[in-house]
Formats: C-alpha cells, structure tokens, sequence
C-alpha cells in the first residue's frame, strides 16, 4: 500500500482558494478599470456643470439676451452706462487662428510623420523625435515670448504690417505648437498598419510614394484624423500665446495682418480682474461654457466623419 501525506486531502481546498482568489482579484482589477474610464466621463461633467452653475444666473437676467451674446461684436463689460457682451469678433479671432495654425501646422505635421515613419534613417529619426519631443515641452508662455519678441519683429519687417502681434503671428505660434502632437500621434497611426500591407504594395511593384499615398494613408486615414483634430483642440484651447502674440484686439479681423482676441485669452485677461458674483464674472464663465460647446461639436463632427470613412 503506499504511503499517503496527511495533508494531501487539503490540496484541492487550496487549489478552489486559489482560483476564488484569481477570479476576485480578475473582476476587482476589472472593476477598477472601469471605474478610471467612467471617472474621465465624471469629472468632465463635474467641470462643465461648475462653469455653467457659475455663468447661469446672467442667463437669467433680462437685460442680458444670448442672442446679442453671440452675434454681437461690441465688448465693453466695464462701461458705466452701457454694458455690451458680444464675443463674435472673439469667436472670430480664435478661429482665424486656429485655422490659419492648421493650414500651415497639417502639411508639415503630416509630412513629418510620413518621413519618420518611412523614409528616415534609424539615427536620424530618434534624434528627430526628441527635437519634436522638445518642442511639445516648452511651455506656452515661452512661445508667447517668442511671439512678441521675435517674430513680431520678423513680421514687421517682411510684410510690413504696422504692428507684428496679429493673426499670422499667433497662427505660426500655435502651428509650432500643434506640430509635435500631429507627428508623434500621425507617425503611431502610419505604424500601426500592419506590415504585410506594405509587403503587399511591394509585391505589387509600387513605388515607395505610391506605397504611401495609395496604401498606407487610406489605411491609418482615422488615426491621422485623430491627429489633425487633437491639433485643432490644441489650437482652440490656447491662452498665453495667443495672448501675447495676437494682439489682443477685439475687432473682426479683415485680413491675417489684423489683430484679433481668441475667446481663451479674454477670459485669462479679464476674469482676474472681475468681481466675483458680478455680470462681467458670469459673462466670462458663459464664454467657458460656449467653449465646451465649441469643442463637443468639433469632436462630434469629428465622431460622425470617422464612422463615415469606416463604413466606406
């Protein structure tokens, strides 16, 4: 007869234990992940209804109408006897901003993803990488320096404009600062497509460009979208460079030598300095609120062209 451990009657109770305690510690770490992706949908919300307690009681106020609000140029908070809250020309100075940024900021951005990602020489590319990743560190008060400084001075100089802090000053600005995020999340979505449709487009006797252009651009199309619009975001939520390198005029701007105000740096220039509790302070917590209204409609558009491309 052979011989039998005491304990041996224990080991498949230890070995339930076990997998109880797998099973518990699998559904708590899922639970946990769960609770950090809801927690971004919770304090967003959290945000948004703080801005908008704070900006609802002028909306309740009859001398104050939205319409007047949002479509009227004239912005003097300050005057004694007649109190004017248009931000047109401020929703007209950030997006002349932001769209001149884009224009120049899309085809360098992408263009540069193109080249690390395929065309650029191992050693090349990550010190290229690091310059880019340089660029997405200097703060946004330095590049407003540099915009007040120097390129002020450039733009005075070669266009001839009487002043050098305007729109084409604050878009070359917030170009600088969009391209890094478009090359580094532009490259990541060039290398995620899979390798063997590259191989496929070389069986196929393509052209290196041609690789490009016809295989892997379609391919990593909602990735390089994602890029272009977290630019965009970049771009329309910036305070202190377009602060200090646009002007901060308000006026709807004629032309890119205009200098305008986005609707970010007037409430960085004006909510210090107004009272709390007053028409001003909710004036400038509505604009907030007309901000997230801004960005929710670029990303839902952004949602409804990304499902589009994916059904083609």
């Amino acid at each position: 007869m052979e011989p039998t451990r005491p304990d041996s009657g224990h080991f498949p109770v230890r070995a339930a234990r076990r997998a109880r305690w797998a099973v518990a510690g699998e559904r708590a770490l899922e639970l946990f992940i769960r609770l950090c992706g809801y927690s971004a949908i919770v304090f967003v919300l959290g945000i948004f209804l703080f801005v908008f307690k704070e900006a609802l009681p002028i909306l309740t106020k009859e001398e104050f109408t939205l319409g007047e609000f949002l479509f009227s140029d004239q912005w003097y908070p300050t005057s004694e006897l007649n109190k004017r809250y248009g931000v047109l020309a401020m929703i007209a100075g950030t997006f002349s901003v932001t769209a001149l940024a884009m224009v120049i900021a899309v085809p360098f951005g992408l263009g540069a993803a193109i080249y690390l990602s395929e065309f650029c020489p191992p050693k090349l590319k990550e010190t290229l990488k690091i310059v880019i990743e340089l660029l997405a560190a200097i703060p946004s008060v330095v590049w407003g320096f540099i915009g007040l400084t120097v390129m002020s001075k450039l733009i005075t100089q070669y266009t001839g404009a009487p002043v050098g802090v305007n729109i084409l000053n604050g878009g070359i600005i917030l170009a600088l600062m969009s391209v890094p995020i478009i090359v580094s999340i532009g490259e990541d979505a060039l290398k995620a497509v899979p390798d063997s449709y590259r191989e496929a487009g070389i069986a196929l006797g393509t052209t290196k460009w041609q690789l490009v252009f016809r295989v892997l651009l379609p391919a990593a199309k909602n990735g390089l979208l994602a890029a272009v619009l977290l630019g965009v975001g970049r771009g329309v939520g910036e305070t202190m460079a377009v602060l200090m390198a646009t002007g901060h005029a308000v006026h709807i701007p004629g032309g890119i030598l205009d200098s305008v105000r986005t609707l970010t740096a007037n409430i960085a220039a004006e909510l210090g300095e107004a009272p709390a509790g007053s028409d001003h302070y909710r004036v400038l917590f509505l604009t907030g609120v007309l901000l997230f209204t801004l960005t929710f409609v670029v990303n839902l558009v952004a949602d409804l062209v990304v499902r589009g491309i994916r059904k083609k």
